[in-house]
């Protein structure tokens, strides 16, 4: 993609207005919570205090719109410690000769590493390092710092009390992450009707996981029906697959074909019905008319489903049946009070996970690291920002650098796409907020109320678009800051200058210092390799010991780690796409064709591993030999691949087949039964799929490989 190309799609997706809106309670409780501390503290203190508490007040508020799972009053509370910290920091900084560049210098380093926890973290970071400039402009004595910093600190804890107090929709970010991901299994039911073969989205279930992780609170008032329907998904997403592709479910054609169409099309109906109950939260109403699903329960003419599809069919039936009672709100006391696998996730207090935060970034502080890259460049770009307007005699210059913090993401497309709208949005929010200043010179109270009022639509906005957003955000500061005295117009146009140069410093420091997530793909494509050998070694041991608990000890984390790679994979290639370079610059070594025909591959041993798992013997089921020892040669095989990819080397899994020509022989020896048939033929399937990475990834003419393994070995 060429840069022209590249800047204007990135502009666009900025500029993109959505018609969406945050609720307006929400809204409504975020700017009543700002006013609780503008009002009293402006009566009480005066203008500075108020612009000081009033920051604080709309950042912490701000935290609590993030895509977090956290309790939304906690949110607020550690965002009001950092806004505390780093105001006192700033004033006291401000009145030391050459100290301020310096800690803003390093406070953006450490804004930039946030990122490393998460896109929450981060967002906070960056707010914080804007309000440390902001508020710094208004003079005070070193022994008032610790005042504007108590206040501040009290403006976020204001909104932590509003919220407890005034709780709305407590489970709405719980609900609809769990609703997602059985919304996401109807819309793969419906697409493994036509193409058996189709995979499903991880994304939905990565964030549902998140979302089950409570603190203990949370725990004790977690709505009972929404208890254990995310391990029902779990466990319904494998049956679904294992019913519908023919190489170990329903034949291709024929009437086991229709009937298992028949049941996939009744079990879509029944997960949207799911869907609506778990977003509403009223009780589910199941359709009336869910043949499919009858004709797959024992007795009902199941027949024409045979061996492991009817097992797949008949385990999907039972599941669906449990998610249904689960959310049965007329007879709760049939739901178990026992607590199924997976539920009992724990979400450590904020406190607690400080230790494990500093070491998540510690991991990142190396040059190879996408985040330190991040981090150094917001660091350089906003102390530059910040001396150019100094050496420019600029009075407001504090404008650029807070620009350019609020803009600078890890990755291009959201570091230009924000670039423009926060451009746009702050040159229309500035001009007309000055322009309500200069017509009508409001008073101080009537400054006030109208910086509350933009507050409250820029929480109302936050869906909306980054520039809607934007335009409320930069006239509420402007409100604020007319609290002081000034000249309107001159301050109109210092901030609009201000705002075009730390826009334009952002976004070309991203430009000389880029960090090209396309260069980055191969080792997405390793990492994921890796990971998906794990989980299929994990499912073969469980079927080499199935008495040794392996399904939760080893296949359970197994799973959750290679949806968490290929998520990330898929991620970074969405990121990619967008980037103006060309792959062949960034990766001579892997062509954009070995690429996606190795990322299909990897695609086709991750599905066939799942296929796999929907047969996982009890625990008292007979061992299949060898399994456990086939596991391991996999696990190792495909290790040593994801080294050779990371490499630019070829690949090579000759061993590998050796070895299941090996274990295969010794399998078809032994008296045949569903369980011995469905683990060759998963194993076929892996096989097959890394036969096709091999090819794949081949970076030189070779000697004649052996064949695939044939499906009918």
């Amino acid at each position: 993609m060429s840069w022209f190309t590249a800047l204007r799609d990135t502009a666009k997706a900025g500029l993109t207005v959505d018609r969406s809106l945050t609720n307006p309670k929400r809204a409504l409780r975020g700017a009543v919570a700002a006013a609780l501390v503008v009002f009293p503290t402006l009566a009480v203190f005066g203008p500075a205090q108020a612009t000081s508490a009033a920051m604080g007040g709309f950042i912490a508020g701000t935290a609590t719109f993030q895509r977090s799972f956290r309790p939304r009053a906690s949110l607020a509370l550690a965002a009001a410690a950092g806004l505390g910290l780093s105001t006192f920091l700033g004033y006291v900084a401000v009145g030391i000769p050459g100290a301020f560049p310096v800690l803003l210098a390093v406070w953006a380093f450490g804004a930039g590493l946030a990122w490393a926890i998460g896109p929450t973290s981060g967002v906070v970071a960056a707010n914080t390092l804007a309000v440390m400039m902001v508020v710094v402009q208004l003079p005070v004595s070193v022994p008032t710092a610790i005042e504007h910093g108590l206040l501040c600190s009290v403006g976020g804890a204001v909104q932590a009390l509003v919220i407890t107090v005034w709780p709305i929709d407590s489970w709405r970010a719980q609900r609809d992450a769990l609703a997602d991901i059985y919304a996401g299994l109807g819309d793969y039911a419906r697409r493994l009707r036509h193409d058996p073969v189709a995979e499903v989205d991880p994304e939905p279930f990565i964030v549902g996981r998140q979302a089950a992780r409570l603190t203990a609170r949370q725990a004790r008032r977690r709505p009972p029906e929404l208890r254990g329907l995310r391990t029902i998904a779990e466990r319904i997403r494998p049956a679904l697959a294992a019913l519908a592709d023919p190489r170990v479910g329903a034949a291709e054609e024929g009437p086991e074909r229709d009937r298992a169409r028949e049941v996939l099309a009744a079990a879509a109906e029944v997960l949207d019905a799911l869907t609506r109950a778990i977003r509403s939260g009223d009780p589910v109403r199941l359709p009336k008319d869910t043949p499919g699903l009858a004709l797959a329960r024992p007795g009902s003419g199941e027949d024409l489903l045979r061996g492991a599809a009817r097992r797949s069919a008949r385990r999907l039936s039972g599941l669906l049946g449990r998610a249904a009672d689960r959310l049965d709100r007329q007879d709760l006391s049939t739901v178990s009070s026992r607590s199924t696998p997976g539920a009992g996730l724990r979400r450590p207090p904020l406190v607690e996970v400080v230790p494990a935060a500093l070491a998540t970034v510690g991991r990142q502080l190396h040059r190879h690291s996408a985040i330190f890259h991040h981090a150094v460049r917001m660091s350089v770009v906003v102390t530059s920002a910040y001396l150019a307007a100094r050496l420019l005699g600029i009075e407001h210059g504090y404008w650029a650098p807070m620009t350019s913090a609020m803009v600078m993401r890890p990755d291009f497309a959201q570091t230009f796409s924000r670039g423009v709208a926060r451009v746009a949005g702050t040159a229309t929010g500035v001009l007309l907020s000055t322009a309500v200043v200069q017509l009508f010179d409001p008073a101080d109270w009537v400054l006030a109320v109208l910086a509350v009022t933009c507050m409250g639509f820029a929480y109302l906005t936050m869906r909306t678009g980054y520039a809607v957003m934007t335009v409320s955000i930069s006239s509420y500061v402007v409100f604020l800051l007319g609290l002081q005295p000034g000249e309107p117009v001159q301050l109109a146009v210092d901030r609009v200058s201000m705002t075009l140069l730390g826009g334009f410093v952002a976004l070309a420091a991203y430009a000389l210092f880029p960090t090209w997530q396309t260069a980055r793909l191969p080792e997405r494509l390793a990492e994921w390799l890796a990971s998906a050998g794990r989980y299929a070694a994990a499912v073969f041991t469980a079927y080499g010991a199935p008495a040794g608990g392996h399904t939760e000890q080893d296949v359970r984390p197994a799973l959750l780690d290679v949806r968490e790679a290929r998520s990330e994979m898929l991620a970074a290639l969405d990121r990619a796409e967008v980037e103006p370079v060309r792959h062949a610059e960034q990766v001579p070594e892997l062509s954009r064709k070995q690429f996606d025909r190795a990322r299909s591959a990897v695609g086709m041993l991750d599905r066939s591993t799942v296929l796999l798992e929907a047969h996982l013997p009890a625990e008292d089921a007979p061992p299949v030999p060898g399994a456990a020892a086939f596991g391991e040669e996999l696990r190792d095989a495909t290790a040593i691949a994801a080294a050779a990819i990371l490499l630019g080397q070829d690949v090579d899994f000759g061993t590998l087949r050796e070895a299941h020509r090996t274990w295969d022989h010794q399998l078809s020896a032994l008296p045949g039964d569903d369980r011995i048939d469905v683990t060759r033929a998963g194993a076929r399937l892996i096989m097959q799929a890394l036969t096709e990475l091999e090819k794949a990834v081949r970076t030189r003419p070779q000697a004649a490989r052996e064949e695939p393994v044939p499906l009918g070995a």
